[in-house]
């Protein structure tokens, strides 16, 4: 009853707005039908994503959930030498921590660090978040269909990075951050690009200097921007068309009808 009377409570600094879903710059929680979002807004805390920040390390039980409002975070698998390879990348569109669904509290198997900061993240306890995936509504119903799409990211990068030139990688990869950010320019360490091509640093400088040459960004002092987005899409393969069809099909008009069906049906 408590949490109940809160959800109509106005928005802090630390908690979102409890009923007008389309300002939530999350865009599986501003999928969500008013009542449902009014119910779980009061578990939902805001908090900000620094730039290097750890959300989730291996072996480390899962305590929260995150929801980002801006920014992007990067879902890195640990090699047996300390090597980190980048395997997904998490902004906006979707959530960090889908371990969760299936697991509650499990240990994570990888590290989820924050490569571009935002003060706009909603983070839910794993008590709280398990709780409303046994309620098998529209908010587990999206959920699981996040985690079934991000599985699909995963994969197609998986076969990217083992099909695709370097500077397709990359072009790729700068595509997917810069929908994550919605902006042309944003950091990118030549430390962190290796880590995401799997190549050393020597191998990036080249890399990001042949794109530079080809007008399609600039890169200096470790900040990135998009001049050609169109170049940079030629440039690219056609795996980053593939993943960012598959996550955006989770939230797509077409989506709001199926979800309340499956709801409904279980």
């Amino acid at each position: 009853m408590g949490r109940a009377r809160r959800s109509t409570n106005p928005a802090s600094a630390t908690r979102p707005p409890p009923s007008k879903k389309a300002i939530n710059p999350n865009r599986l929680l501003a999928a969500l039908p008013l009542d449902d979002y009014a119910r779980i807004a009061p578990l939902l805390a805001v908090v900000p994503l620094k730039l290097k920040e750890i959300l989730h390390k291996p072996g480390d039980p899962v305590d929260h959930v995150y929801f980002p409002g801006g920014g992007f975070c990067s879902v890195l698998t640990v090699l047996s030498d300390g090597d980190m390879i980048e395997v997904a990348t998490i902004g906006r569109e979707g959530m960090v921590g889908t371990s969760a669904i299936m697991n509650g509290a499990a240990p994570e198997p990888s590290v989820t660090m924050v490569q571009a900061e935002t003060l706009q993240c909603y983070r839910m306890a794993t008590g709280a978040f398990c709780q409303e995936i046994e309620r098998r509504g529209v908010f587990s119903v999206i959920v699981a269909r996040y985690a079934q799409a991000l599985i699909g990211f995963v994969m197609q990068g998986t076969a990217c990075n083992a099909v695709h030139s370097i500077e397709q990688r990359l072009a790729r990869w700068l595509l997917t951050a810069q929908d994550r950010v919605d902006r042309n320019e944003f950091p990118l360490t030549q430390e962190f690009v290796a880590m995401m091509l799997g190549a050393t640093r020597p191998t990036v400088t080249v890399v990001a200097g042949t794109l530079q040459r080809a007008g399609l960004i600039t890169y200096h002092r470790g900040r990135v921007t998009v001049v050609d987005r169109e170049g940079l899409e030629r440039a690219s393969c056609e795996c980053y068309r593939v993943a960012a069809a598959l996550l955006k099909s989770v939230i797509s008009p077409s989506s709001s009808s199926e979800y309340a069906s499956q709801s409904n049906a279980v």
